[in-house]
């Protein structure tokens, strides 16, 4: 399963919807992925084929906690675009 649409402000996946993200929060990349989009996939359920063992990192004692992380993210990320926009443009002689 990929990573959901993220835009328009806001996510919508199976289970949970998270309204008034700010676009911003997309700028800051991991690679060629936003930070969210990259938590998005790594929190995936997936099913190895050979053993058939369910790979889950949602913790049920704390159903919360991927909406907490989610929340974390966005704002190192905001905090990350908000410091590099903050730097001077770099002048090469």
């Amino acid at each position: 399963m990929k990573c959901p649409a993220i835009g328009a402000g806001h996510i919508h996946h199976e289970f949970l919807t998270l309204e008034g993200i700010p676009p911003e929060t997309l700028e800051y990349r991991l690679g060629n992925r936003s930070a969210l989009g990259w938590v998005i996939d790594q929190y995936q359920v997936s099913v190895d084929q050979r053993t058939g063992i369910t790979n889950t990192r949602n913790r049920p004692d704390d159903p919360e906690s991927i909406v907490r992380l989610f929340g974390q993210v966005l704002t190192v990320s905001l905090e990350t675009v908000k410091a590099v926009k903050g730097l001077p443009a770099l002048t090469v002689e």
